[in-house]
């Protein structure tokens, strides 16, 4: 029977959900969805493993810290930093609170898990994130708020972007025999059963 390629995303539940105890709840919303667990552990993030986590380039700092300027113009304030330098700001701020904890990371299985996961996830911003999101019914953080303090915002959990970006942080917190390959009951009910006659 055909079906869609199955693939994985890493999901992190960051420090702030984890000490507001939604890690079941993350889980638990993903599981809900077919999608299967397939390595699961708690760590705190070195600063290493972080800034690898998140690389971002120089053009990525220079669009992010572009946009952050755009908005400092508008505000009548002005810019004393080049636009990579703000961008290279961020990163840290992002670095500096992803090791502030324990995370629970895992690694998800199934067909489209990078957009089902993000859709369950909602926007980075959770104040902006619709309601029945993750972040959207846990959290009301906002950039504003975080730039106010100097801080990154704080969204409960990471999710995988691309299907070839999960690959890569798979690969940063797990190892290759960590993650466990089987099937589960309902990946029958999802990919592989012809239901026509089941009743019979």
């Amino acid at each position: 029977m055909n079906h869609p390629k199955k693939e994985r995303s890493f999901v992190a539940v960051k420090h702030d959900g984890v000490q507001r105890t939604l890690v079941g709840e993350v889980i638990k919303r993903i599981e809900r969805t077919g999608l299967k667990i397939v390595a699961l552990k708690m760590f705190v993030p070195t600063r290493d493993r972080a800034i690898e986590h998140y690389g971002k380039d120089d053009k990525w700092c220079e669009e992010k810290g572009s946009y952050l300027i755009e908005g400092m113009k508008a505000k009548g304030e002005t810019p004393n930093k080049p636009a990579q330098e703000y961008g290279r700001e961020i990163v840290e701020t992002v670095i500096k609170y992803f090791t502030m904890g324990p995370v629970v990371g895992f690694v998800v299985e199934g067909a489209h898990a990078v957009d089902v996961v993000k859709k369950l996830a909602g926007s980075t911003e959770p104040s902006k994130s619709d309601v029945g999101t993750i972040r959207g019914d846990y959290n009301i953080d906002s950039y504003l708020s975080a730039n106010l303090n100097g801080r990154a915002v704080r969204n409960i959990m990471h999710c995988s972007d691309k299907p070839e970006e999960a690959e890569r942080e798979i690969k940063i917190w797990f190892k290759d025999e960590e993650i466990i390959n089987y099937k589960s009951i309902q990946e029958a009910m999802l990919y592989d059963v012809n239901l026509d006659g089941i009743l019979e």
